[in-house]
């Protein structure tokens, strides 16, 4: 039997549907009413009355960008010579140079990295561990040893 305040089985609540409807009509009333960006030209405030100032030395990097970037600098230095003999030459496609150039700056770099690899991997080197007790200690080395069997597991263990 069904009741008259009860939706027939499968049909959509009126309630809910008149609510869905009045909720996007609000949402359709505030699109048109607002604007969903807004951009601010006002200048950004200065701090002090200095104009900025080119800082001395080299920029913020890790340790590994300076080393790298000195190695490329050392490599691209050397190959200079030898790039302007080649291009007088007049020999070699430049595809062919550029690979002849570039080979030793990406050998040198990847040299550099290893090297960096190696000596994190050597610093990382774990420390001996040494306990220092006071007072009356007792230290036991049984070795104990774990087997687990059947269906529903059951441990033994073994010293």
């Amino acid at each position: 039997m069904q009741l008259p305040e009860q939706p027939v089985a499968g049909q959509p609540d009126p309630a809910v549907r008149r609510n869905a409807d009045q909720l996007m009509a609000a949402i359709d009333e505030i699109e048109v009413e607002k604007a969903t960006s807004y951009r601010d030209d006002t200048p950004l405030p200065t701090i002090g009355a200095a104009p900025p100032v080119q800082q001395p030395g080299q920029k913020d990097m890790s340790q590994w960008a300076i080393d790298a970037s000195g190695v490329l600098k050392g490599v691209s230095i050397a190959s200079v010579p030898i790039g302007f003999a080649v291009w007088l030459v007049g020999q070699v496609d430049p595809l062919t140079l550029g690979i002849i150039l570039g080979s030793p700056a990406a050998i040198a770099l990847a040299a550099a990295r290893l090297v960096a690899k190696v000596k994190d991997a050597n610093q990382a080197a774990p420390q001996p561990i040494t306990n220092h007790f006071h007072g009356t200690v007792h230290h036991d080395e049984r070795t104990v040893t774990s087997t687990t069997r059947g269906v529903i597991a059951t441990t033994r263990n073994h010293h």
